[in-house]
């Protein structure tokens, strides 16, 4: 999916977890294949799994990712992985990698519950707990998504010249150009910063879709407080995407934030991952559909 990835084969990785963690050496081994972008994941035994930065990391930031996931597993209404250990770098495998607890169950999808109203009332029941854990004097860390919109204007730039084939752009053009200039809704607080399909898991109960656990928690940290609020415009139509935002309380500006930052995700999936990773790029365009499609954001901004 990406230039310069790591090579990792079924051989090595039995190899760099049988080393640093010798009590799993008997275990069984399963690569996991999903849409996953950033690392292979290797699942160990019931319950464990391995992941292994596609591009590399350092253990220190790996140590980083393993307390913010620490941190978001006790504070999180839902289930949530927790870390084991950190594996280091070695001649094999430069890069550090690392183990956390699994979490069994089925991602979501970006359509099958788009009119979900259990389902909202749950990502909004997330989105408001995480945002209640104390920021404790920390902000964004400039990493991604989170801080200020203008400063993707480049990354969008190209993502509009490279999707003609696939969106109106010039329509797209035209909003991204309205929300890139909204302020900003208030201080940071809490957010998993990538409340994406792919990242939650859903049971069905006595008919209802239901959250039933939220997964790589590694970025949990200060941002605008808008950011996890593209879970509306991931996962669900209007109807339901109203319900999340009356239980969130956002008014119009963090609305249309939230908004904004599902837009400059969505934006640049399309394209990039459609050859490599259909399933996430179809999951960008799902989401353009929405935003360039819901009148309500039209008017407001």
């Amino acid at each position: 999916m990406h230039e310069g990835e790591l090579p990792l084969d079924d051989g090595l990785a039995a190899q760099l977890i049988a080393r640093e963690f010798p009590e799993l050496r008997d275990l069984p081994r399963e690569r996991v294949h999903g849409t996953g972008t950033v690392n292979t994941i290797i699942r160990v035994g019931d319950e464990l799994v391995a992941r292994f930065p596609m591009l590399g990391a350092t253990t220190a930031e790996l140590t980083v990712e393993a307390d913010a996931m620490a941190e978001m597993a006790a504070a999180c209404p839902f289930p949530a992985p927790r870390p084991i250990g950190v594996g280091a770098a070695s001649d094999d495998y430069p890069s550090a990698w690392s183990l956390h607890t699994w979490l069994d169950g089925e991602t979501a999808h970006p359509d099958r519950y788009a009119g979900s109203e259990s389902l909202a009332r749950d990502l909004a029941t997330l989105i408001v707990s995480l945002r209640e854990v104390p920021v404790r004097g920390r902000v964004f860390d400039g990493n991604g998504r989170g801080g200020e919109l203008t400063g993707h204007d480049e990354w969008m730039t190209e993502c509009f010249a490279r999707s003609g084939h696939l969106l109106d752009v010039p329509r797209a053009t035209a909003l991204w150009t309205r929300l890139r200039a909204l302020p900003r809704a208030g201080a940071d607080v809490m957010s998993h910063r990538d409340l994406t399909p792919f990242n939650l898991l859903v049971a069905e109960r006595d008919g209802e879709a239901r959250l039933a656990g939220v997964l790589d928690t590694g970025s949990f940290g200060p941002a605008d407080p808008a950011l996890d609020l593209v879970a509306a415009w991931h996962h669900l139509d209007a109807p339901a995407r109203r319900t999340l935002r009356r239980a969130v309380g956002a008014d119009d500006l963090e609305w249309c934030r939230g908004a904004a930052w599902a837009f400059q995700q969505a934006m640049g999936l399309g394209w990039y991952y459609e050859r490599s990773n259909p399933s996430m790029a179809a999951l960008g365009l799902s989401t353009m559909h929405r935003l360039l499609a819901d009148e309500e954001l039209a008017e407001r901004v």
